[in-house]
């Protein structure tokens, strides 16, 4: 009688090194493993990153920060395109005869590192981000940092990439924001649909200059742009115009009229109005002109502002054509705030 075993998947298996469980499971990220494995599995037969992007679904350039993370690693070295162990050295064995070894020169002692608010802070425009290497080893030695990351992915809704975790790291490190203030930071880009990395980058810049380093002055930014955020929505309803982001110079036109000068929806849509009539498009520059005269001159109804219309035509009317005069509405009408429309 002959017997067989029937390992089922056990009779394709492949091998993988101890170290990367023992040393880098903790700090290697989804995207490293993934391909880590593929390429193990795929041991002596050649391929391209574009081949393991293509059957893992993930960014090419995402490969090759993988591929770069092993052999930084010392998992991999590469040579003459292909990736196989690095090779050990012997020790050199210590020459016993030789002449005692020179006395090393005393180091000064280390002065106590300086606590972030006593560092003097100069935030550069755009820092270097650090490389995988560094990433891994801050991942490893500091929980907070580990936390951040994994909060990051639950936040954003996906996998985070090589580059992501480099400028996650560097808002922490070099734009000085603590971790808890980056998670409220990506919970507010992502509530606005803004959830790419030059944006994210562009606010914690923002963020790092205005010195909201505190879970309190994060708070209080947050509530002062969902003001703005509501301001400009209320700007959208009055003009009738898509949902969409405001310019630098519309978000900041909505905040005054909304927020400082206290101007209702329907006010708004009469300035609108106007604007049309007199230039035949939406014109935020102009609209700011007529709402900043109706501030000026303490007009805050609709009525006001009718009564102040209808005056100021009866007015031109008995008025004496002169050259010289100075009408402010044919001055709004003119072309002049052509130029300050939408960047």
């Amino acid at each position: 009688m002959s017997y067989s075993i029937n390992l089922g998947d056990w009779n394709s298996v492949f091998a993988v090194p101890c170290s990367v469980v023992d040393q880098h499971i903790k700090l290697a990220g989804s995207v490293q493993l993934k391909v880590l494995l593929w390429e193990l599995r795929h041991a002596g037969d050649p391929f391209e990153a574009a081949d393991i992007a293509k059957a893992l679904c993930i960014d090419k350039a995402d490969v090759a920060d993988a591929m770069l993370y092993w052999q930084q690693t010392g998992l991999f070295c590469e040579k003459n395109k292909e990736l196989s162990p690095p090779e050990k050295t012997e020790a050199i064995p210590e020459n016993k005869e030789a002449g005692p070894k020179e006395k090393e020169p005393e180091r000064e002692p280390e002065k106590p590192e300086a606590s972030p608010a006593e560092k003097p802070r100069k935030l550069l425009s755009r820092p270097q981000k650090p490389d995988n290497a560094f990433v891994a080893k801050r991942i490893g030695e500091s929980t907070e940092i580990a936390c951040l990351m994994q909060e990051a992915e639950q936040i954003l809704g996906r996998l985070i990439s090589n580059g992501d975790s480099a400028m996650l790291l560097m808002l922490h490190d070099d734009f000085g924001l603590p971790a808890d203030v980056i998670i409220m930071l990506l919970q507010y880009v992502v509530s606005i649909g803004r959830a790419n990395t030059r944006y994210i980058e562009k606010v914690a810049m923002n963020w790092a200059d205005e010195e909201i380093f505190t879970h309190e002055k994060a708070e209080e930014k947050l509530r002062r742009l969902d003001e703005s955020q509501k301001a400009w929505r209320v700007v959208e309803q009055a003009a009738g115009i898509p949902h969409r982001a405001p310019s630098t110079k519309e978000q900041a036109f909505a905040s005054v009229w909304v927020m400082q000068w206290k101007f209702t929806l329907p006010l708004i849509h009469e300035a609108y109005e106007r604007s049309v009539d007199n230039t035949g498009k939406f014109t935020i520059s102009y609209m700011n002109k007529i709402l900043e005269r109706w501030n000026r001159e303490g007009i805050s109804t609709l009525e006001q502002a009718q009564k102040d219309k209808e005056e100021r035509a009866a007015a031109r009317k008995g008025a004496k054509p002169q050259k010289t005069s100075y009408d402010i509405e044919e001055y709004e009408r003119s072309s002049v705030f052509d130029n300050f429309d939408r960047k």
